[in-house]
């Protein structure tokens, strides 16, 4: 099998012009060069339908931005006639034990690394970019194929770049104070784009990227690619004597909770200083001091946990104690001499607080004494450095796991913990991993219907798992606790309830609500009228917990005819002609039914209703008789009548020829 390799590079050469050098009162004017290299796709592919094609193979980013690195990939749909099926997807930049290293379990990408990927296109994104993410990062798939395995490599490599500001002297000895300032990086940034440059903090409107003119001795001059003018430069001093400026050491801190940072700048001013200090613009805005920023060592939440160190001349450090995450806010340093002010317009450092959290990512299988879970060392951003995790179970250091994923088999009480290497006695609250839910009911003996009663759904575990309570398919709504409250429970409410967690293990209760009968119904079979010596039975129902114990009674006799749901009389005579009803009865209560009368028919009685039936129908007979035979009467009569009317008319018209005939003869 052959691996090929195909890329496709366009360059554009805009200006083979050198600039021309001339006085600057003939303001240069000579084109600058610039060749645009893209990498516009690359693609490693196998002849078998395997392959993973890069947008970009190279890519230039600037520190502190965001980069998206994006690829697309192919396989064969089936192979011997299974469907393929991607299981995994990683971007990794290194291998550990022949393993590939997914970026994401990596300690030093901690908070900063997320994948979008969805149908054969995959983005890695890493947010708050630092140097040491300068690396080729390659894309790897995984399905459910033999062999199924395939890496993109050569992968995409990043270059991440700070701006820098070089300042040259074009005309040193007769003009002195005209230079040339250029803005510049590591890598070529992506065409097109333009700059912003800061002299003395303020916005000059100039876009290029470098220029000339005079500068004052004063002067420092910052530079920042237009979108991302939170990254500038540091500052730099156009004269190599002493100017006005303020560069900070690290544009973003993270650190952890508890533990202590130091915020550090370089700063210098070409007279004494009045007044310096560090100050916090979100505390000024909290404290109504916008115009005014206030001492970070008058504020009273730093009380007692901030210092400014200088060692050394021009050098100033920030040092904040017992760090919460409050403190999580963006740092100035502002100095004021008799002439200027350093109003720090420009970015300071932006610190993150962060608190390391141990949390149950799924549970692999879960059995008498152990459950198998995979657990997530998570963070929202991690220390600068080269850095790994450090897992503690019971207290005792794991030496073997170093990436932010733990799996392994915890028994009941088992404590977890995680830190970063470095800085472990900053560690994770302890946990310990989930195991099966739990649902129980208070009160635990009999329930009643109209009492309280409270379930509760939660799994032993820390932190607190998910859950869902059901009834059936209905969704029980669960306060943060796992509690569900029936403050009236009533007879609906029994069933059997199932606590789930967010994995599908679940466990079930029935709920078996007490309560006295339902009112009581009857039913007679067979229905209709009771002839004298048949058979009747009266039934009783009625929904009662625990089921109902029936007695029947007459109206106007007191005592009970019988017990049991059906009353079954098999010689109906006239004497047990009356009103019955039925009492239903269990530990709960008792209820009577609505009276059910029954009435006998004899035999001669029978005979009577019939003959009246019968009488009845031939009354209704005679009517339909007499109105037939008057309507077979008219029909003749109207014949007769219809005939004479033509005989009539016959006679006339032979009258008429008759006459006719002998005036002609005339």
């Amino acid at each position: 099998m052959r691996v090929g390799e195909v890329q496709f590079r366009m360059c554009l050469n805009l200006s083979a012009a050198t600039a021309e050098r001339r006085t600057p009162a003939m303001r240069l004017k000579g084109a600058q060069a610039a060749i645009i290299c893209l990498l516009t796709l690359s693609a490693v592919q196998r002849q078998d339908g395997w392959s993973v094609t890069y947008t970009s193979t190279q890519i230039c980013a600037l520190k502190g931005s965001t980069v998206d690195i994006r690829c697309t990939y192919t396989y064969p749909s089936r192979v011997n006639g299974n469907v393929t099926v991607v299981e995994k997807a990683v971007w990794f930049t290194k291998m550990k034990d022949d393993e590939h290293v997914d970026v994401r379990t990596e300690a030093e990408f901690a908070g900063r690394v997320q994948y979008h990927c969805d149908n054969k296109d995959c983005t890695l994104r890493i947010t708050d970019l630092r140097e040491s993410d300068s690396a080729e990062y390659t894309f790897r798939f995984v399905t459910n194929q033999p062999g199924g395995k395939y890496s993109g490599s050569p992968g995409v490599t990043l270059s991440v770049t700070v701006l820098q500001v070089q300042v040259i002297k074009t005309w040193p000895r007769t003009y002195p104070t005209w230079k040339k300032v250029m803005c510049q990086s590591s890598c070529r940034l992506p065409d097109p784009h333009s700059y912003v440059w800061y002299q003395n903090e303020v916005n000059t409107d100039r876009k290029e990227s470098s220029f000339e003119k005079y500068f004052d001795y004063t002067d420092s001059i910052s530079c920042a690619v237009k979108g991302y003018e939170k990254l500038p430069s540091p500052s730099v001093c156009v004269d190599d004597q002493t100017c006005n400026r303020v560069s900070y050491t690290s544009r973003s801190i993270c650190a952890l909770k508890g533990s202590s940072v130091n915020i550090s700048c370089i700063y210098s001013h070409t007279h004494p200083a009045v007044s310096k200090f560090w100050f916090s613009p979100e505390r000024s805005h909290q404290q109504q001091h916008r115009s005014h920023p206030e001492d970070l060592r008058k504020d009273s939440h730093y009380a007692g946990r901030v210092e400014v160190i200088e060692t050394e001349r021009g050098r100033s450090t920030l040092r904040i104690r017992d760090l919460t995450e409050r403190d999580s806010a963006e740092y100035h340093f502002i100095f004021k001499t008799q002439s200027f002010e350093w109003k720090s317009s420009l970015p300071g450092t932006t610190l993150t607080v962060t608190a390391l959290q141990v949390k149950v990512s799924r549970i692999i299988s879960v059995h008498q004494t152990q459950t198998e879970a995979e657990l997530k060392c998570e963070s929202s951003c991690s220390p600068a450095g080269r850095l790994s995790y450090v897992w503690f179970k019971n207290g005792q250091k794991n030496t073997t796991q170093q990436t932010s994923a733990y799996t392994d088999y915890f028994n009941p009480g088992d404590n977890i913990s995680c830190a970063f290497s470095g800085y472990e006695d900053y560690r994770s609250p302890s946990v310990y991993p989930s195991k099966l839910p739990s649902v129980s009911v208070s009160p635990s003996g009999e329930i009643v219907e109209g009492s309280s009663v409270t379930l509760t759904c939660r799994t032993d575990a820390d932190p607190a798992a998910n859950n869902t309570l059901y009834k059936g398919k209905q969704t029980l709504p669960l306060t943060p606790e796992g509690i569900y409250h029936f403050t009236s429970i009533s007879s609906e409410d029994r069933g059997i309830y199932d606590c789930k967690t967010e994995d599908q293990l679940s466990v079930s209760l029935f709920i078996d609500v007490q309560y006295a009968p339902k009112f009581p119904s009857v039913s007679v079979s067979p229905s209709g009228e009771l002839v004298e010596g048949s058979s009747v039975t009266l039934t009783c129902s009625s929904d009662a917990n625990p089921a109902a114990n029936y007695t029947w009674y007459k109206e106007d006799d007191n005592s009970a005819k019988t017990s049991g749901q059906n009353f079954i009389i098999t010689d109906f005579r006239p004497e047990h002609s009356g009103s019955y009803y039925c009492e239903a009865q269990n530990t709960r209560g008792r209820r009577s039914s609505t009276s059910h009368p029954l009435t006998v028919v004899t035999g001669k009685s029978i005979i009577i209703q019939n003959i009246i039936r019968l009488t009845l129908v031939v009354l209704m007979l005679i009517p339909l008789l007499l109105v037939i035979l008057w309507m077979r009467k008219k029909k003749p009569l109207s014949s007769t009548a219809e005939s004479n009317e033509l005989m009539e008319t016959m006679e006339i018209q032979s009258i008429y020829r008759q006459d006719s005939a002998d005036g002609n003869r005339k």
